[in-house]
């Protein structure tokens, strides 16, 4: 064979293992989109959701009832960490012994604060990221008896194939702790932005209602716990604000006392955040206007501290005078709740991205 054929031969040969590689390659993306596609989490268009533990305590009109908010950033974004999705390079933002140790300080958080009801967003059950630590049962441990719990998922895949490293599985969503009785819980579905394939891989976000009845009237205490959408271009916060205050108005309007709070991923524009100015290079929240729906609803976040920081960079030895923070946890109540007080807890995002925030209020006669 003459030195012209061997290296036809040779160039022939090395383009049938590339393309060999190239089909193995596709083959292996279509399974995997096949069986993330078989997998997808379809959530019904609204269900019940199971109620667990005991709850000994009642309240009426007149009552004072503390509220928590929290997301818990899955116990995993603590001060150490930062993310790729914000500008960060992490992926696997905490080892199992961070995790471990970030949750040990929200449990105590949550125990010290000794609020009658805690909504709690970004809560793993079962996630790579999280270590697949059981975060719903450590917290419903850590409260102890005397609180009914709710859990809804809103990100459920088996498995993120992006980046490199992969997200892998995530099992996360809303939990809801009652020291009253609750008679319904609910998870209500809110839209989502993406459409196939994006959409498999994502959240599919939700509402989770708790109904609590209440002594001496026929009207319900209904608690919301909500996580609005992140990274969309927009429409996707807007559609799911407007179904959002649509299902408030609709619990208004019977009568009931209704307070909804969580991660609205917005601040509110009758909150001064003026303190916390946003970095062009940087995630932006969108706004809720709020003015439209004064006469009928409260808006409320305490802007002494922010409620969220970024993940562009860990916090821990960073310039905190040069960070960007944001004010993304609040509360929503109709005009029969009086407010007593609303304070956002300053951790230092030790052991979340996120601050708690705690209302105070009075179930107006």
């Amino acid at each position: 064979m003459t030195s012209q054929k061997k290296s036809s031969f040779f160039i022939f040969k090395l383009i049938k293992i590339v393309f060999l590689v190239l089909l193995i390659c596709a083959a292996a993306f279509a399974g995997l989109l096949g069986y993330l596609s078989l997998t997808e989490y379809y959530p019904r268009e609204e269900e019940n959701i199971a109620i667990s533990g005991e709850a000994g305590n009642s309240y009426a009109p007149g009552s004072s009832v503390k509220v928590m908010t929290w997301n818990l950033g899955y116990g995993a974004l603590g001060d150490n960490a930062d993310f790729f999705m914000d500008g960060g390079t992490h992926v696997n933002t905490a080892d199992k012994n961070r995790v471990l140790q970030n949750m040990s300080e929200i449990e105590a958080e949550i125990l010290a604060e000794d609020a009658d009801f805690i909504c709690l967003q970004e809560t793993d059950r079962n996630s790579s990221r999280s270590g697949h630590i059981d975060e719903t049962a450590r917290i419903q441990s850590a409260a102890g008896t005397g609180y009914q719990a709710s859990f809804a998922n809103n990100f459920k895949v088996a498995f993120i194939p992006y980046p490199v490293p992969p997200i892998g599985k995530v099992d996360s969503g809303l939990l809801t702790l009652s020291r009253a009785g609750v008679s319904l819980a609910t998870r209500v579905p809110l839209p989502c932005p993406f459409t196939w394939p994006v959409r498999i891989a994502n959240l599919k976000r939700c509402l989770l209602v708790n109904r609590i009845p209440l002594d001496d009237t026929d009207k319900e205490l209904v608690l919301v716990n909500l996580h609005l959408e992140a990274y969309d271009s927009g429409e996707g916060k807007i559609a799911q604000t407007k179904k959002l205050m649509d299902y408030l108005q609709q619990e208004a309007d019977k009568g009931n006392y209704v307070i909804a709070t969580g991660d609205f991923n917005q601040s509110f524009s009758n909150v001064d955040i003026s303190q916390y100015p946003s970095r062009e290079d940087l995630w932006t929240p969108g706004l809720i206007e709020t003015d439209e729906y004064m006469d009928t609803w409260q808006f409320l976040m305490d802007n002494s501290a922010p409620t969220c920081r970024s993940l562009d960079q860990p916090y821990e030895g960073a310039d905190h005078a040069s960070f960007q923070y944001y004010m993304l946890d609040g509360f929503i109540l109709s005009s029969n709740l009086e407010v007593k007080s609303v304070v956002t807890k300053d951790l230092d995002f030790v052991s979340s991205d996120h601050n708690p925030v705690i209302l105070e209020c009075i179930l107006r006669k």
